[in-house]
């Protein structure tokens, strides 16, 4: 079974206190857990029947019920009527094989497991027989006190990575714990004391929920028709949802041909394959939210209703889809009377007002009745109701939230916004509350937030210019001017973008007369001595822009980098250029006695003004080339691609020629890429694109640096 494991109760009835197990779940059940086992050592089998029972009760569909160790129980009380989920098992506790051939193969079968040899049995097991292991403890905890040794944080990690299941992490689990294990690799936390001795288990558990959902990316199912025009149904779900920052997916209920004018035709799919559709995503991806739209007849609608009683997403809204725009009924009286049992199923229900009219069974007269209509429904069917005054006259467009249970009544009002691309607002607003509220968001911040960019993205719709009719809103319109369209490249992509963005200044290298000359040997001492002289005058000032990286730095580690790059260039390169040009006196002043060429002082002044600029990212960028071109030279030369001659010992420049394949120098260089990428990956658009330039300015030096003890000039 794919189950949202990512909260899970494990009860302790002495931690419950006077509060009581079934309570403390119900309350915790409504602050978002999704699990609940029943672990009670002491019980009997009749007296664990019994709290299953009264368990599956209170919980009422909202989250799934497993009962620890005790598969008989769990045979008995589903005789009884109780809906029992699974079970989870220990090492020594019934066999999993015959939990899993009792229970069917829809049940939830998990084991406890925290050792290699565990991981061992486990995937020794057919596949599908176990769906998850819980594994722990994590650190001491007093609910268990036999427990085995504490893996804690890193030690869950290394198990996790490993595991060829879902991992939930057991054991003394606080509520700080719940990011480090999930980045970890946790599929969910099993809590205990956190919840069971909680003073408020609602407010607990749903601040577990927030902190798990922090920096996750909810995955939003829409169950409604299409819009080959793009403006309502799944296709303005869809980009309702990535708006609003989650990951939408989308099953069928009705093909439509419809347009910004109206519906042409519609087409619905046996009901077999619609729930083939909803099986085939909940069997694979666990699913955050839901969103339903429109549902075109009772069997659709009964078939929608069962599949979420087997799921039981977390999060359902519902968008009743009842009442064309001309005013006509789109749903027979058998089809209204199921679509009314499936509101007890959502979450939030979010009618017009000619909706709320149909599910309350009378004319909605003014706003203030439209409040008392969505009270009186929310009551009715349990699920919070957002009834939307988008279709009143005058100059407001108000939306009110009612919860029943909760004594809430929460208006929200705004001028209305003057447009004619309204099409698939509805649609677009109810995904849009689906993927916040699955983020963690609060009901009414979740409207709040949801309207804000609804009217943003109305107020844009005219700028599409799609039909002729009702045109659709811009649902992307607000992202599109504050981030724009660029995208940000991967450390990665920007390395092979711009080494291909050099590719014939390399290849200008290559057919260099001196490279050519220097690789067979043909090199006169003249030129070569000449270009020792004018690499000595470049090192010099070139340790000098490296020093200023280091200074500018963000990170120790890049500090060090440059600051050894620097002294690299200083000790060792010089020396190896004084032992040709002044090797009676070693790196002096007579080794930096030549008139600099042309070449030379382009380069230098360059890589000055950059230096002086004092950005990071640009001076990084503009010394990448002198490692990254020496090294792909040498690496190609001691692979004989200029000629077999390089790679002889004999050669008359060998000493030199193996400074380009130093295996260190091939380290520094990878490392000088990664630090220069990363920068450019972190930066603005506006600083990788100097960083760009920086980089092919200083290849273009490289090309004309190396040319330069050939050319005539050089050769007096």
């Amino acid at each position: 079974m794919n189950a949202d494991l990512s909260l899970y109760l494990v009860t302790d009835a002495a931690l419950c206190g006077d509060l009581g197990v079934v309570e403390t779940v119900r309350r915790a059940v409504d602050g978002g857990v999704r699990i609940v086992q029943l672990r009670d050592k002491d019980a009997t089998d009749a007296e664990t029947v019994d709290q299953l029972l009264a368990l599956s009760q209170a919980i009422d569909g909202r989250a799934l019920l497993v009962v620890n160790d005790r598969l008989d129980a769990a045979l008995a009380a589903r005789e009884r009527g109780a809906r029992v989920d699974g079970v989870h098992l220990g090492q020594g506790d019934a066999s999993v094989l015959r939990a899993r051939e009792a229970l069917g193969p829809d049940a939830l079968i998990g084991l406890t497991a925290n050792s290699a040899a565990h991981l061992d049995a486990v995937s020794a097991l057919p596949a599908g027989t176990v769906d998850y292991l819980g594994v722990g403890v994590i650190r001491p905890t007093a609910t268990k006190p036999d427990h085995p040794a504490p893996l804690g944080v890193d030690g869950f990690r290394d198990f996790a990575a490993s595991s060829p299941l879902p991992c939930v992490a057991i054991g003394g689990v606080g509520i700080d714990d719940t990011e480090s294990l999930r980045d970890a690799g946790a599929a969910g936390l099993a809590v205990v004391s956190a919840l069971c001795a909680a003073e408020d288990p609602t407010a607990a558990a749903a601040q577990f929920r927030r902190r798990w959902l922090t920096g996750s990316v909810p995955r939003v199912l829409s169950i409604a028709g299409s819009d080959p025009s793009g403006g309502a149904g799944i296709h303005a779900d869809l980009k309702s949802i990535a708006a609003n920052g989650g990951y939408g997916m989308a099953v069928l209920t009705a093909l439509t041909a419809q347009n910004t004018q109206g519906v042409r035709a519609v087409h619905v799919p046996p009901v077999e394959f619609l729930r083939a559709q909803l099986d085939a995503v909940s069997d694979d991806i666990v699913i955050d939210a839901v969103k339903i739209g429109m549902l075109a007849d009772a069997d659709v609608i009964r078939a929608v209703g069962a599949w979420i009683d087997h799921v039981r997403p977390p999060i359902v809204v519902l968008d009743p889809v009842m009442v064309a725009t001309s005013g006509d009924r789109l749903l027979d009286p058998d089809a209204e009377r199921a679509l009314h049992e499936l509101l007890t199923r959502a979450t939030l229900v979010t009618p017009n007002l000619a909706e709320l009219a149909v599910l309350v069974g009378r004319d909605i007269v003014d706003w203030g009745d439209a409040i008392s209509a969505a009270e009186r429904l929310s009551e009715e069917v349990g699920a919070a109701v957002l009834v939307k005054g988008g279709h009143l006259d005058g100059d407001e467009a108000p939306d009110a939230l009612v919860d029943a249970s909760l004594h809430l009544r929460r208006e929200f009002t705004g001028p209305r916004i003057p447009t004619a691309n309204t099409h698939g607002t509805g649609c677009s607003l109810s995904s849009a509350l689906a993927t916040r509220l699955a983020r963690g968001e609060e009901p009414t911040d979740a409207v709040r937030a949801a309207r804000v960019w609804l009217r943003e993205s109305l107020r844009a719709g005219d700028t599409l210019r799609v039909g002729r009719g009702h045109g659709p809103i811009s649902h992307f319109a607000g992202l599109w001017e504050r981030a724009g369209t660029e995208t940000r490249p991967a450390a990665d992509d920007i390395a092979a973008d711009w080494w291909q963005g050099i590719a014939e200044i390399r290849d200008g290298i290559d057919a260099l007369p001196f490279i050519r000359a220097l690789a067979d040997g043909t090199l006169e001492r003249g030129p070569f001595v000449s270009y020792l002289a004018q690499d000595a005058l470049y090192l010099r000032e070139y340790a000098r822009v490296l020093a200023e990286a280091a200074r500018l730095a963000p990170t120790s580690d890049e500090q060090a980098f440059w600051a050894d790059s620097a002294h690299g260039s200083i000790v060792g390169e010089l020396e190896l250029h004084a032992s040709w040009l002044t090797p009676a006196q070693g790196v002096s002043a007579a080794t930096f006695a030549a008139e600099p060429a042309p070449a030379t002082t382009a380069y230098l002044d360059h890589l000055r003004s950059v230096a002086f600029g004092g950005d990071y990212a640009e001076i990084v960028a503009a010394v990448l080339p002198c490692f990254w071109l020496y090294t792909d030279l040498g690496r190609r030369l001691h692979a004989g691609e200029f000629g077999e001659y390089a790679r002889d010992p004999e050669h008359p420049f060998a000493s030199w020629l193996a400074t380009y394949a130093d295996p260190a120098f091939e380290e520094a260089t990878k490392v000088a890429i990664a630090y220069t990428t990363d920068a450019a990956e972190r930066a603005d658009a506006g600083t990788r694109t100097r960083m760009r330039r920086a980089f092919e300015v200083s290849s273009a030096h490289e090309l004309a640096f190396f040319a330069s003890p050939l050319e005539p000039s050089s050769l007096g």
